[in-house]
């Protein structure tokens, strides 16, 4: 039996040249059947290469085989590289406090990454258990002044009912962040019946290595969907480096008070006359080696 009329669907893993998807009614999960599908030609021919998270239009549908045909693409609201991503709502940047050792650099330069995407950022602590009660405090506090106030893990279950049933509010999460914090074991909480394999941390260079192999979007409930990734590279930031103050929340929420004025438009917030940033921030450094690396990048770009 062949359903003739196109339906919209998601793209929730791929693997070679297939897909396989999941049939949306109003942008929710129609039912839990998957559908095997392959894409037309014409799609490739047009350079549009399909991500998991894509929401496409697929025909010649077959109920009885679920398998389909990607016929075409609607547009994306954002995309990741690598992984191959696309549509993510919420990201949530997942550290280890211990087991490997927290890097602050390393925690900056995945939040950055992730607000150049524009979609809402979080952070997770994890493996909590390995430290003081007063170092839990500092790193709650820390953070907060960054603003991200953490979601900080223990390893109970308890510690992961609230943010089940939060992830259960957003349209397509992602937890990202450095192998062997441990992402697979939080996505084993929250989804139970995956029993994704985990590895341990090496004594010796104190990182871990991925565990997933392919990227998958498993559903929460009928309109909220949780990504598997094999990993994630830091992507170079290509932002207007006047637009780099927005991917600092010290600084947005300064340039959004009724009275927050520079003298200059363009200001950039790095000792310009008449700016009025209060530069009193834990991270204003950082922000002033992003200014200047892209500085540099675009002098070399003209240059070239």
């Amino acid at each position: 039996m062949t359903f003739c009329k196109r339906r919209k669907a998601l793209v929730t893993k791929k693997f070679n040249d297939f897909f396989y998807v999941d049939i949306l009614e109003n942008d929710r999960l129609k039912d839990k059947s998957r559908f095997l599908c392959k894409s037309r030609k014409n799609i490739s021919y047009k350079n549009q290469l399909i991500f998991v998270g894509d929401e496409v239009l697929i025909d010649e549908i077959n109920i009885n085989d679920k398998t389909a045909i990607i016929v075409s693409l609607f547009k994306r609201k954002n995309q990741l590289i690598r992984p191959a991503v696309a549509n993510v709502s919420d990201i949530y940047i997942v550290i280890s406090v211990e087991e490997p050792l927290i890097n602050y650099s390393q925690v900056n330069k995945f939040l950055i990454n992730a607000e150049s995407l524009q979609v809402k950022v979080s952070l997770i602590l994890t493996k909590s258990d390995l430290i003081s009660t007063s170092q839990k405090s500092f790193l709650g506090k820390k953070f907060e002044k960054w603003g991200y106030p953490p979601r900080i893990f223990d390893g109970s279950q308890a510690s992961y009912l609230d943010f089940v049933n939060e992830l259960k509010t957003k349209k397509c999460s992602i937890l990202i962040g450095p192998s062997g914090v441990g992402k697979t074991t939080l996505l084993n909480k929250i989804i139970p019946s995956l029993n994704l394999p985990t590895s341990i941390v090496s004594e010796k260079i104190k990182r871990g290595k991925n565990t997933t192999r392919n990227i998958e979007l498993f559903s929460l409930s009928n309109k909220s969907y949780i990504v598997d990734t094999p990993g994630f590279n830091l992507q170079n930031i290509n932002e207007n480096i006047n637009s780099i103050s927005d991917l600092f929340p010290e600084i947005r929420k300064q340039l959004n008070t009724p009275d927050f004025h520079c003298k200059f438009r363009d200001c950039l917030h790095i000792h310009e006359p008449g700016c009025s940033l209060d530069t009193n921030f834990e991270r204003y450094e950082f922000y002033k080696e992003l200014v200047s690396q892209l500085k540099t990048h675009s002098l070399q770009t003209q240059g070239d």
